[in-house]
């Protein structure tokens, strides 16, 4: 498993792409490519291009975890 080489969550951009979240999360591209091709991630499509809100990001993450902080 890659460790994240995000520091905070203020270093992210409003909208990431697959490289970022497969940063944030640690996996390789394929599987955050993959990931946001799931029912229920808050991914946007602009033109053929997919990105997704780091609010909603992080909404996703804490559902995933059972909503801790």
């Amino acid at each position: 498993m890659k460790l994240s080489s995000c520091k905070s969550y203020d270093d992210l951009p409003l909208f990431l792409n697959a490289e970022i979240v497969a940063a944030v999360l640690g996996v390789s591209s394929s599987s955050a490519y993959e990931l946001m091709h799931e029912p229920g991630f808050p991914t946007l499509r602009v033109g053929s291009r997919m990105v997704v809100p780091k609010e909603k990001f992080m909404q996703w993450v804490e559902a995933q975890s059972g909503g801790v902080k």
